[in-house]
């Protein structure tokens, strides 16, 4: 139970990356505040999965700074505090940089760095008042190498992996750690589109020969949040098979 009693919130927690931390959390005993557009079937799939989980939905467009800065009031009224902030929100629009639209460029900016600075600007002050905390932002391999079709979302990860290490430099002597995971290639909803050459095409780039799982993401993510990662600060941990080595 490395996180029993810890109150942690979790941007984009209704699918994918994102509904495996929340779940990985509740099963380690966090208080967990999740967050997205739209719920889905979340809240059922985490009621049968931990039915002991104290979990909380709320809609939320990480982009709108009056609605972020409201639902993380909301929580540290409800709670008192909030001891680990996970940014996982994130969105693609990919194309060519040629072709891509300006709209395209600034939304997935927008939702995936913008919206992960409104969210971690919500909770530091609290954080460096309480003397602790935790902020784990959700970067991408792509934010590291690079990847021809997602100029928008590969900067915007790029973006993530800077605005770390500075919140890092910022908050590190109040006892507020702030760390990133990088993915690379990861089972969710978008690879159960891939078919077989193109799923064979991504595990020849992965020098361990398959692509990962979001339990494998989440579990570092547990590690980061826990006092088991207690002197860490500023790291960037790639959790990629290889890919990005």
């Amino acid at each position: 139970m490395l996180v029993e009693g810890k109150v942690a919130v979790v941007t984009g927690g209704s699918r994918g990356i994102g509904r495996q931390i929340v779940e990985t959390f509740l099963r380690h005993g966090a208080i967990v505040h999740y967050m997205s557009r739209n719920a889905g079937d979340s809240m059922e799939y985490f009621r049968t999965a931990v039915p002991e989980g104290d979990v909380t939905f709320h809609a939320l467009d990480v982009a709108d700074e009056g609605a972020v800065n409201a639902v993380f009031e909301q929580i540290m009224t409800a709670r008192g505090r909030i001891d680990v902030l996970i940014n996982n929100a994130g969105i693609t629009r990919d194309g060519l940089m040629m072709r891509m639209s300006l709209e395209d460029w600034q939304a997935v900016l927008n939702i995936n760095l913008t919206g992960a600075f409104l969210c971690s600007r919500a909770v530091a002050r609290q954080m460096i008042k309480n003397r602790g905390g935790s902020i784990i932002n959700i970067t991408s391999v792509v934010g590291k190498i690079g990847n021809g079709g997602q100029a928008n979302y590969a900067s915007s990860k790029a973006g993530l992996i800077g605005l770390t290490k500075s919140m890092a430099r910022e908050v590190g002597s109040r006892g507020v750690r702030v760390n990133a995971i990088a993915p690379g290639f990861i089972e969710t909803e978008m690879t159960d589109t891939l078919n077989a050459q193109q799923r064979d095409a991504l595990v020849s780039q992965i020098p361990m020969g398959r692509i990962g799982s979001a339990g494998e993401v989440a579990s570092v993510c547990l590690f980061l949040a826990s006092e088991m990662a207690s002197y860490i600060t500023g790291e960037i941990m790639t959790v990629g098979g290889g890919l990005a080595m």
